[in-house]
């Protein structure tokens, strides 16, 4: 049998991958329904969720988590392939974390001293970041379990930054939820909400991601 011949005979098996950025775009959204719906049954929807669209600081909450989000995927994707540099992404995640540090200091430094704490801590400091890590979860799971069946080299990194564009996603989510709205409060409880996942993903990356 010629080499040609017997190549073509071993394709013939052969099932076509997905897309690596369909298949992880794919398990994205199932986690991130899957988290939306354990928000809505277990924390609810803010009871003025009808007006806060029109909130400017709402807006600019979201916007910042999606960033992280967004960054996130863009480094994933290129993660999940066995020469690829999550560069571009994660250059992008420190400029967004980097914004979230400036804004937030920026308004300490505006604000009244006597006013500072409470700006910082909010209503909710002591469970903001639990909660986005528990909302992180199911997208961290199909996240890791969509790069399973990928090429990922860096375990620890991908892993990692699989927890960090689910806690973007998740902050995302927990937003319709949480009524804090100073950038002061979500550059230190929103970003430690958002680095847990990370913290959680790069433990599990060599674990879950090795090939076997």
């Amino acid at each position: 049998m010629q080499t040609d011949d017997f190549i073509a005979a071993l394709s013939l098996d052969l099932e076509p991958v997905a897309p690596v950025r369909a298949r992880l775009a794919t398990a994205a959204a199932g986690g991130a329904m899957a988290s939306l719906i354990v928000m809505a049954l277990w924390l609810g929807f803010r009871h003025d969720i009808a007006l806060v669209f029109g909130n400017r600081m709402f807006w600019m909450k979201a916007l910042t988590s999606s960033l992280v989000a967004v960054a996130g995927f863009l480094a994933l994707e290129r993660l999940a392939r066995p020469a690829g540099s999550p560069r571009q992404g994660l250059t992008m995640m420190f400029w967004v974390f980097a914004a979230l540090a400036i804004l937030g200091s920026w308004q300490v430094m505006i604000t009244d001293a006597d006013q500072r704490q409470t700006l910082m801590m909010g209503q909710s400091f002591r469970v903001c970041p639990r909660n986005i890590l528990a909302l992180a979860l199911p997208i961290l799971a199909a996240s890791l379990w969509a790069l399973r069946g990928l090429g990922p080299t860096r375990l620890a990194l991908t892993g990692a930054v699989a927890g960090l564009f689910s806690g973007g996603l998740a902050a995302t989510v927990y937003g319709l939820h949480c009524p804090e709205h100073t950038m002061t409060f979500v550059a230190i409880w929103y970003s430690l909400g958002m680095l847990a996942p990370a913290a959680l993903g790069a433990a599990l990356g060599p674990w879950v991601l090795r090939w076997r």
